[in-house]
């Protein structure tokens, strides 16, 4: 299912790279023509500043009578409909979101095709995977995939669009999600190459072995991009604040943006539209000086603004410009000779830092440039940029949005404490017992007379003289035997549950917690594999939380050291 996935996701990205075509070229060029083509070419004069204005009218348009799910930049979208919309996603966003973005970038909108493509490549597996009887998360596996698909068939980067997947949408790492993931991002990344071309998108000459002082160079400019991407993400959610106090209908918003993005088009042409081949230009050393931050100034503002006013629109290609743009002015002050190895790192690190996706970032340079020899410096821009984002901010570009809606997106990924710790580890093993043959007046007693071994626990296991295990009676089953009419003679066997789960000592506690769910019961007599009636200890709802409170307790408590603890003696020697 995950391959053909695959392969509707690399049509629709093919569909959605040709749509982007014609309409630049009919809203700059008014011919009906599939030729690459840039909205920088134009020969419109002033009449171009109309035309990103008219393609945020319709977008406006189409989302208030369409779907207003296709306003924004596609991830946040694709993280909602997984995490409170159980991965179901409908035809109308499928058909819309493609459209608008293809009709946001080609009117000259400042954006990427990678958001639209996560979007419109989830909506084609989730819709595939509502024609099967499959469950939540298996539909979330077959979003996911069709997402990761799309963004390994516009750019050729397989690797990364997994690593995407795992490191954004999926909120797990499992070999479940991960091989089907895996599996349509690699049918997808194949089917490019007959359908777009082979090789990479930005091919570049490989750089030699880079010397050992570019690396604190890189540290700085993984800083640098660390600070623009906290501004960046502050830019767009500012504009987004000032849009919701503007007096009228959200659907005319992205049609105000459009005059800011045409009027910064006027001033830099080259910052409208997808940018590939400013990226290119970028990346080969083409761009550098006044130019490059007159780029960086001008799409930083018209991005931030159209992205704030909801229009359709991605984020990934406009980052990678202004990243390079960073690192194109940066390599001034350097006075390096080589610009575009600069402009290579800082595009790396401004998407890692804004996206907090550093792995992803890292990988995608590295295919769509295919120079391996950068990867040091590479990395330790992009962690250097992580690590800023990380410390100045609670959420990134993609997560903040999700989180504006009310809904908490967890990032950090590791083994659940329930799955780390056996019922064994936490289970009571001197779990009070009562006899069988005992009157429940009797029991009853015991708790009046709050007998600290019974009044301790709420459920008792039943045992016969040998001690082996027959029922478990609760507190609750003793309220509801009082309105017995045996009452009198009835025995706490009578009154228990035969009918019991179990667990054992080296069962997991998340295991073990889903049948205490499953049952809703508070807990569970822990017997032996080989004799299930050989009680060895309870389990109750403490012994739970006890579990994760040993997990956490590992991230907390810090223990002396050997050098710590010996140069404390020390200084404490010194002052008696």
């Amino acid at each position: 299912m995950a391959a053909v996935v695959g392969v509707i996701s690399a049509f629709v990205a093919l569909g959605l790279e040709r749509l982007i075509r014609l309409f630049t070229n009919l809203a700059y060029f008014h011919r009906f023509s599939l030729t690459l083509a840039s909205p920088a070419d134009n020969h419109l004069g002033w009449w171009a500043v109309l035309v990103p204005v008219a393609g945020g009218l319709i977008i406006g348009l189409m989302a208030r009578y369409g779907s207003e799910r296709i306003r924004g930049h596609g991830i946040p979208e694709a993280l909602e409909a997984i995490l409170i919309g159980r991965s179901r996603m409908t035809v109308k966003v499928a058909i819309l979101k493609p459209l608008s973005s293809a009709l946001s970038i080609g009117t000259g909108g400042p954006f990427g095709a990678e958001g639209p493509i996560i979007m419109t490549g989830g909506a084609c597996g989730s819709l595939f995977a509502q024609a099967f009887h499959l469950t939540a998360a298996e539909r979330k596996t077959l979003l996911v995939a069709g997402a990761a698909g799309g963004m390994a068939g516009i750019f050729g980067t397989p690797l990364a669009a997994v690593l995407l997947a795992v490191e954004l949408l999926l909120f797990e790492w499992k070999p479940r999600s991960f091989i089907p993931v895996a599996t349509a991002t690699a049918v997808a990344a194949a089917l490019r190459v007959p359908l777009l071309g082979p090789g990479p998108l930005f091919l570049v000459p490989s750089h030699a072995l880079l010397p050992w002082h570019t690396l604190p160079i890189a540290l700085a400019l993984g800083i640098a991009a660390g600070l623009g991407s906290v501004l960046l993400t502050t830019l767009v959610y500012g504009c987004e604040d000032l849009f919701l106090k503007v007096p009228i209908h959200w659907m005319w918003w992205p049609m105000l943006g459009g005059v800011v993005v045409g009027l910064g088009g006027m001033l830099c042409p080259i910052a409208l539209g997808v940018g590939y081949d400013t990226i290119h230009s970028l990346l080969t050393g083409k761009l550098v000086g006044l130019t490059a931050l007159g780029l960086l100034l001008t799409k930083a503002v018209i991005w931030s603004v159209a992205l704030g006013s909801g229009t359709s629109g991605g984020v990934l290609a406009p980052l990678l410009m202004m990243g390079g743009a960073l690192g194109a002015v940066a390599s001034t002050s350097l006075h390096s000779a080589d610009p575009g190895l600069w402009a290579t790192l800082s595009m790396g690190a401004m998407m890692g830092g804004t996206m907090r996706s550093p792995l992803t970032a890292i990988a995608f340079m590295l295919e769509l440039t295919d120079d391996i020899n950068v990867l040091p410096a590479l990395l330790i821009a992009c962690v250097a940029a992580h690590l800023v984002t990380v410390l100045l901010m609670k959420r990134s570009i993609l997560t903040e949005k999700v989180a504006r809606r009310g809904h908490h997106v967890i990032r950090e990924y590791q083994a659940p404490p329930l799955h780390q710790v056996r019922v064994a580890d936490v289970m009571d093993a001197k779990v009070a017992t009562v006899p069988a043959s005992l009157p429940l007046e009797g029991l009853f007693s015991r708790l009046v007379q709050e007998d600290p071994v019974i009044a301790s626990q709420h459920a008792w296991p039943v045992v016969d003289e040998a001690g082996r295990l027959l029922a478990v009676i609760t507190r609750g089953d003793m309220v509801r035997a009082m309105e017995r009419e045996d009452f009198d003679t009835c025995t706490a066997l009578d009154a228990g549950t035969r009918s019991l789960a179990v667990t054992h000592p080296d069962e997991l506690l998340e295991e073990a917690a889903m049948k205490m769910l499953d049952r809703d019961i508070g807990g569970l007599p822990v017997v032996a594999r080989d004799d299930p009636q050989r009680l060895l200890g309870y389990l109750a709802r403490k012994g739970i939380l006890a579990g994760w409170f040993r997990v956490a307790d590992d991230e907390r408590r810090r223990e002396p050291g050997w050098l710590s603890e010996g140069l404390f003696r020390r200084v404490r020697a010194r002052i008696k």
